[in-house]
């Protein structure tokens, strides 16, 4: 059954985010979903879920789960889910210290708030949910490119981006979000968790860390463990298994061929299924005449 859309955005910038992909990805999706047949969906890497909340406010789904390895990430959902409006709070409080200040002083706010959340990732402490995902949206608000990127310790290292009037709280599409989290299982783990309970009326779409297309260009970062060719190898088994099922899958990916035209990686994994190019902007590069158009592949198994 399809819904009123009521355009909820990501409430996170994201490198890759699919917001500009949505309409050429909306032509794929399985037939299934259109009938009604597909009861699940599952998407276990959720990041800015730019597709998932499209998805719901067009779809009725009895379930949907949803899986983000990042922790502060898959907290941040949680807050919005369970706890919105002391977020909204919390946020509109950041969000006037930053605007009512001098350029030094947001700034001096900037890093001292991402010390403070560095300082929540050391701790690991279970009682600071909310202030974590209200400094994860600041930050992600006031970084530079609105990129989440840490070092080898697992710590936010992102510049302070120096923007003069970013909307670092917007009430009504976190409550919206809320929304549409209110029957979704939000779980922080690892991809193949997706295996538990899809079937063959589920729907799953992969949108994992896109394998670098350059030798400089990697967006992979998101947390302190890599996601290399041996992990996008891992990923196709477990398409793999899921197409045993009978389940409907998607997947998101980098085209190597932007680059190299031989490069025949993903071809290869995917063999036997169905590949679509998209045409997709490169919009996180700090060279601004780097920023054109590039294609991105699509993988289904329908």
């Amino acid at each position: 059954m399809i819904t009123i859309n009521r355009q909820i955005k990501p409430f996170l910038k994201w490198a890759g985010g699919k917001s500009q992909l949505i309409g050429q990805i909306s032509t794929f999706l399985p037939p299934a979903l259109k009938t009604g047949k597909i009861k699940k969906y599952f998407e276990p890497f959720l990041g800015g879920g730019a597709i998932y909340f499209w998805l719901a406010d067009h779809y009725d789904f009895e379930y949907a789960y949803l899986y983000e390895l990042n922790p502060s990430v898959a907290i941040c959902y949680k807050v919005i889910q369970t706890n919105v409006k002391k977020l909204v709070k919390e946020l509109n409080s950041l969000e006037k210290e930053y605007l009512y200040g001098s350029d030094k002083a947001r700034e001096k706010l900037f890093y001292d708030k991402r010390e403070e959340f560095n300082g929540f990732l050391r701790r690991r402490s279970a009682n600071s949910h909310l202030r974590r995902a209200a400094l994860l949206i600041f930050l992600n608000k006031t970084c530079f490119n609105g990129l989440y990127r840490v070092n080898s310790k697992g710590e936010f290292n992102v510049p302070f981006g120096r923007y003069n009037n970013p909307a670092i709280c917007n009430e009504d599409n976190l409550l919206a979000v809320h929304d549409l989290l209110q029957n979704a299982e939000v779980s922080c783990g690892d991809f193949e968790q997706c295996l538990e309970h899809a079937d063959n009326n589920s729907f799953v779409y992969f949108d994992p860390p896109y394998r670098p297309i350059s030798a400089t260009a990697s967006f992979t970062s998101y947390s302190k463990d890599s996601f290399g060719d041996n992990e996008q190898k891992r990923l196709c088994r477990v398409f793999g298994e899921l197409d045993h099922r009978g389940v409907s899958v998607m997947l998101s990916n980098s085209d190597p061929k932007n680059v190299n035209p031989t490069d025949e990686f993903f071809d290869d994994l995917y063999n036997g299924y169905h590949i679509e190019r998209l045409n997709a902007t490169r919009l996180i590069n700090c060279n601004a005449e780097r920023r054109g158009f590039i294609t991105e592949i699509l993988v289904m198994n329908y």
